[in-house]
């Protein structure tokens, strides 16, 4: 495995910190990777990070699930949209280089901020809400797309998840983490049978960075449970600025 491990396994574990907070963590764990192992094909260096990343996310959502009323049923058909779109994108990726999607995510995800900070209440109260069939079908399309982008690329897909339980559903930051982290690992779930099928899979690595991500998503849902929805909230603006920075410098190079 060589003298990159150390730094490896850092990366892992600052990614499970970040990713189980407000997702993101794919912007230190994959380009760790790529960076350690330049010569990898880049489905291979993708999936040994999906398997790495969905222990951590179990782990989290374990966490999460003491502490918050994850809503099961409703995530149930959700979860399974994840499956599918997440099986499509680890397709695509074996086929198709992820670079064309580089553009795009600095853009969405600079609306996504304006948008937060234009309303400063944004996801700092929880108030469920029931929705109407037209809004159901928007979340099951929203949903479907950005697990299909976890599928295929990945940064800064949990940070999607958790607009749209925002948005649409009225959850606050807290909840919204713990359903978007429910909703990873579907999404994971499938783009790892996916890769390792193929062969697309570094094992000892991936072990090792699980363990890793594990201990950093313990301890990142401990601080998101002890400081609340407003902590979860500045960490969230925070790390989708350095989303916008990172996306945006990978695609002008």
């Amino acid at each position: 495995m060589g003298p990159e491990l150390p730094l490896i396994l850092l990366a892992a574990f600052g990614a499970g910190l970040i990713d189980s907070m407000v997702g993101g963590g794919g912007m230190i764990q994959v380009p760790a990777l790529f960076s350690a192992y330049p010569s990898a094909p880049p489905a291979t260096l993708l999936g040994t990070n999906k398997v790495a990343g969905i222990f951590g996310t179990i782990g989290a959502v374990a966490r999460y699930a003491r502490v918050v009323q994850i809503p099961w049923r409703l995530l149930a058909p959700f979860a399974l949209v994840c499956l599918v779109g997440a099986a499509a994108g680890a397709y695509v990726v074996t086929v198709i280089p992820p670079d064309l999607v580089r553009p795009l995510v600095p853009v969405l995800l600079t609306a996504v901020l304006l948008y937060m900070l234009r309303r400063r209440d944004f996801g700092t109260e929880h108030r469920p809400r029931t929705l109407t069939r037209r809004e159901r079908a928007t979340a099951v399309v929203l949903i479907a797309g950005i697990a299909f982008y976890e599928g295929f690329f990945g940064p800064g897909a949990g940070s999607f998840f958790m607009i749209v339980f925002v948005r649409l559903f009225g959850f606050d930051f807290l909840h919204s983490a713990a359903c978007a982290r429910a909703l990873n690992v579907a999404a994971n779930f499938a783009a790892t049978l996916w890769f390792s099928s193929r062969g697309h899979v570094l094992w000892a690595v991936a072990l090792g960075m699980a363990a890793s991500n594990i201990a950093g998503a313990l301890c990142g849902t401990r601080l998101a449970v002890r400081h609340g929805s407003a902590f979860v909230r500045k960490v969230f603006i925070l790390v989708v600025g350095l989303l916008i920075l990172k996306t945006g410098w990978d695609a002008l190079r």
